[in-house]
């Protein structure tokens, strides 16, 4: 089964930053970001990003080469990666957020790194790296001095224009590399397909280490809109909350979870800054409907939420769905929709062939979307991008691990991880089934299932729960469970929580909810 996104001619050279420097000469004294009561115009960013430019060539930190950027969401930060693509270099994000032993491992991943843009608040968190760290505010002054014109630098669209950390399937951190094409092809189909413009101003609420972040960062800049930033290391709900209800704010990427979370706040406040918005762009992991379903159809919301799916290693996003259009009876899972421009899916068995309709198969992304693949891999992971025969011609492909199936409409649907499923009492499982099933039940808000270990090695499942109102009782969770799941399926523990952690990237920490558990009973010995 092969889904194919629509074919859309691109330039010669499909390069983002050009798009942007287009902007800057059309409409210069536009906004062009906007962070903590500073704002630059395009024709100011421009000019210091070609200014930083200009600094990495004369230090020979051109094409080919890689910058890290460890700083915080500051207005620095869009000129830091600015100036590095039109210096032909690739950046690195290296989220301040992590813990600093996170960050060291992160820069023991990352070959051949020319330098590292930091600051003041940041630069302790990349002390071990053995390049020079570059703080742009004590760098003012000689910046200045340097040409604010663009730089007469070569780049093609077949040059990396970032790479982006992924655990992958071996928990090992993997740096994957985007090609400019892949990228410019992304932020060209959003923008096209979406009607997104000069008014579709933006505001980031993901951390930057994010695979996300980078089109959430780029996305305004591409169409001539305005970005704004909030200054603050961690996602803040009620700092994002007061934006959007102050700014012209039009379009939001997040995760779910995070999608969640704003929800929430915007229903215990009787808000509407959410729902005035244009598009929410979301996805990531899992998606229960539930969460979001009373709120997306409270009268006057007007804002359109688009599901999508996608992986670091094809340019973040592959495939979209207009939520608008789920009907619940139909399928139980939520669509995530149908291919971006030049991207097709493919569905295949154990034996690399295609399957038919509602059947399920492992999900491949093939054309312009799939990345450069991982920065000095070797292992297992880098056999993921492989190439087979379609059609009598040779087709590259990157294998997701992600289980799915397509409608009969055409419409892709995400069930699960090949790689997530785990035996419990002989029988194979998928976690978020589990969560499916929990997300059903009165009086449950939303709940996430981890696999841990006891101490024979024997795998079990344990529930966190989010309630509506007063505790669940355990055993009343699980006989309700009971009525629709195997016996096998139902979860061995239940735990009451206040809600579900989050990672930076705002998806579910599940490695916080197994220590939390862990945690919980180690004092008593008690296993649950």
């Amino acid at each position: 089964m092969i889904l194919q996104g629509k074919r859309v001619a691109l330039p010669s050279a499909p390069v983002v930053h050009k798009q942007f420097e287009a902007h800057a000469k059309a409409t210069p004294d536009a906004v062009a970001v906007h962070c903590a009561g500073r704002e630059l115009t395009y024709a100011e960013l421009n000019a210091r990003a070609n200014r930083f430019a200009h600094f990495l060539t004369a230090r020979g930190h051109g094409p080919g080469t890689k910058v890290g950027i460890c700083l915080g969401y500051s207005i620095d930060i869009l000129v830091a990666i600015l100036g590095t693509l039109k210096a032909g270099a690739a950046y690195v994000p290296l989220d301040p957020a992590y813990p600093e032993a996170r960050l060291r491992l992160l820069l023991g991943q990352t070959p051949d790194l020319a330098l590292i843009v930091a600051s003041p608040a940041t630069a302790g968190s990349v002390a071990s790296a053995a390049v020079e760290v570059v703080d742009l505010e004590q760098w003012a002054d000689r910046l200045a001095e340097l040409p604010a014109s663009d730089p007469d630098i070569a780049v093609t669209g077949d040059d990396v224009c970032y790479a982006v950390f992924t655990s992958g399937s071996t928990g090992t951190p993997k740096l994957t590399a985007v090609r400019h094409e892949g990228w410019f092809n992304l932020l060209n189909w959003l923008m096209l397909e979406y009607g997104l413009h000069p008014g579709s101003d933006n505001l980031v609420v993901s951390a930057f280490g994010f695979d996300l972040s980078q089109r959430s960062l780029m996305m305004p800049l591409f169409c001539g809109a305005t970005q704004y930033l909030m200054a603050s290391r961690n996602f803040d709900a009620a700092l994002a909350y007061r934006m959007l209800t102050r700014h012209e704010i039009r379009t939001v990427h997040c995760a779910s979870s995070t999608l969640y979370l704003l929800v929430d706040w915007e229903i215990a406040r009787g808000g509407d800054a959410l729902s005035r918005l244009d598009y929410v762009l979301f996805g990531g992991e899992p998606l229960h409907v539930e969460r979001i379903a009373d709120w997306a159809r409270r009268p006057g919301n007007t804002c359109t939420l688009l599901h999508q799916y996608g992986v670091a290693e094809c340019t973040d996003v592959a495939s979209s769905y207009d939520l608008a259009d789920y009907r619940p009876g139909e399928h139980e899972i939520a669509p995530v929709g149908r291919p971006a421009y030049n991207t097709d899916l493919h569905l295949l068995d154990e034996r690399m062939r295609g399957v038919g309709v509602g059947e399920y198969g492992e999900i491949c992304i093939a054309g312009t979307s799939v990345g450069a693949g991982y920065l000095g891999g070797t292992g297992p992971e880098s056999e993921r991008f492989t190439t087979i025969v379609v059609d009598g011609a040779p087709c590259r492909l990157y294998r997701t691990g992600d289980r799915g199936y397509v409608t009969e409409a055409g419409e892709l649907v995400v069930v699960g991880r090949t790689d997530a499923q785990v035996k419990v009492r002989g029988m194979r499982i998928d976690p978020t089934d589990i969560e499916r099933a929990l997300g059903r039940l009165a009086g449950v808000r939303q709940a996430a299932v981890v696999v841990r270990y006891t101490d024979s090695g024997d795998a079990e499942l344990i529930a966190f729960i989010v309630p509506t109102g007063d505790e669940l009782a355990e055993n009343d969770v699980r006989a309700r469970l009971l009525e629709t799941l195997p016996r096998n399926m139902v979860p061995a523990g239940f735990v009451n929580i206040p809600h579900i952690p989050l990672s930076p990237h705002g998806k579910v920490d599940r490695a916080a909810l197994v220590e939390a558990y862990r945690n919980r009973y180690a004092d008593s010995g008690t296993t649950a």
